[in-house]
């Protein structure tokens, strides 16, 4: 049999209903082999392996840029603690603006009608600068970036949690 670290990266998900110092033979014993706990909660059960897999859908570029500039700190934690559960995550940025890749978001300009009614903007966004950001984490982090129209996200949220960790 094998152990669980190697059987699953290095951490189980468990069930935030689970009370504090009830389970503390389970919680050492994995302690002990290297295995990390990760409250959250669970639709039912005490404790899961961390999905291969998470789709974070973001409605537009423009709450993809609004998490980069001014939420950065929690969606680095996000990023980090799927990279640190083994889970691989994958950001799907819905748009009408025809991005498909970061190569597109390197040539998308914010339209200025956007720009004009977004409050405290002192500048627009840039999607040069935006994907240098996803760059920039998907190589620190292990994110991934993928992009699709609107219509186009339901079926595109399934294609990815089919495809796995592969790209």
């Amino acid at each position: 049999m094998s152990s669980p670290s190697s059987a699953m990266g290095a951490y189980l998900l468990e069930d935030t209903r689970q009370k504090i110092g009830k389970h503390d033979l389970k919680r050492e014993w994995w302690a002990r082999r290297g295995v990390g706990l990760i409250r959250s909660k669970l639709a039912f059960g005490d404790y899961c392996l961390p999905p291969e897999v998470v789709v974070d859908t973001k409605a537009s570029i423009y709450e993809l840029a609004m998490d980069i500039a001014h939420e950065h700190e929690r969606f680095k934690r996000e990023m980090v603690a799927a990279r640190d559960a083994g889970t691989v995550l994958v950001v799907l940025v819905e748009n009408d603006d025809g991005v498909e890749s970061l190569f597109d978001l390197s040539c998308w300009s914010e339209d200025p009608a956007h720009f004009a009614v977004r409050k405290g903007a002192k500048r627009p966004i840039d999607g040069m600068r935006l994907a240098h950001a996803c760059a920039t984490m998907e190589e620190r982090y292990g994110v991934r970036f993928e992009f699709c129209a609107p219509g186009d996200s339901a079926e595109k949220v399934l294609e990815i949690l089919n495809r796995g960790g592969g790209a």
